[in-house]
């Protein structure tokens, strides 16, 4: 398995999925969750190869010695030196959910080494744009006419009144709000999940206020020239399309997309309708692509 080292001496890991040249870089989300949840993006890694990031402490990479150096700030020295150690002058950067505030992060420092930005299902917290209790109702609301829905809410209040002693069965079923469709499939994704994210500090410290700057990073997007796709979900909170809209407006040069009958894991729900998103023409004059 490749690796390189990051500026503080930490060792990391990485993923290559596919063959050819130009890979994507790809930045997993959590925060610090294990990237096999990604698996190959819906088979994104056919079309071209992938560069999986194992984000510091997750996967196959080393437990830092410094636990501040798990700040979304302090990890862009680390995406910067796999770019060096690639030998890419310039990537095409992609990254899901809280991947998402490392990879704008990154383009703010950066702008001039990035290629094309595409953000799946993101966090938006370095623009300001987190996500807020408002759209976590208009996301469940969303899904009203399910004939899940009823139990999911209970799930909820379950977890919620006594989350240490809420049941595999009530996570389970409030989980069901994150994903566009449920089935056995899905089910079992979910279930894997468990065993997925960082269980000490990391997570934490991550996008920690300290770590971010809404300002003085909208002010430095502003002058990033490359292309940047916004993928958002008709399901998801984060972001809901708006905000995915609102985003899109920092940038000289993006696009949203909107993946109909979806959820936070877009490429779960619907490989093929999500590689078509994804993968449509960069240049489209489509300021807003809605499909359904």
């Amino acid at each position: 398995m490749p690796t390189f080292t990051a500026p503080d001496g930490t060792p990391l890991a990485y993923d290559l999925k596919g063959e050819g040249p130009d890979p994507l870089i790809v930045i997993p989300g959590g925060p610090l969750r294990e990237p096999a949840y990604l698996g190959d993006l819906g088979g994104l890694a056919d079309r071209r190869p992938l560069v999986i990031l194992h984000l510091r402490g997750t996967g196959r990479s080393a437990i830092p010695a410094d636990h501040h150096s798990y700040r979304a700030d302090r990890m862009v020295a680390d995406v910067e030196a796999l770019r060096e150690h690639l030998g890419y002058e310039r990537v095409d950067l992609a990254a899901h959910s809280a991947g998402g505030t490392l990879a704008l992060l990154y383009a703010a420092e950066h702008p001039d080494r990035i290629s094309s930005l595409t953000l799946i299902t993101p966090s938006l917290r370095p623009l300001g744009l987190g996500p807020t209790d408002e759209h976590r109702s208009e996301a469940k609301q969303a899904r009203r006419h399910e004939p899940w829905y009823a139990d999911a809410l209970a799930a909820e209040h379950r977890i919620d009144e006594d989350e240490e002693n809420a049941t595999a069965e009530d996570w389970l079923c409030y989980a069901r709000f994150s994903y566009g469709r449920w089935d056995d499939e899905i089910a079992a994704y979910e279930t894997a999940s468990a065993d997925q994210f960082h269980n000490g500090a990391g997570g934490s410290m991550y996008a920690l206020p300290a770590a971010l700057d809404p300002e003085r990073t909208k002010a430095k997007l502003a002058t990033l020239t490359a292309p940047v796709l916004i993928l958002a979900a008709e399901y998801d909170s984060v972001p809901r399309p708006h905000v995915a809209e609102a985003a899109a407006k920092f940038f000289p040069d993006a696009r949203v997309a909107v993946q109909r009958h979806a959820g936070h894991f877009p490429w779960i729900d619907d490989p093929a309708e999500f590689l078509r998103l994804i993968t449509l023409d960069a240049d489209s004059n489509m300021r807003s692509i809605v499909t359904g």
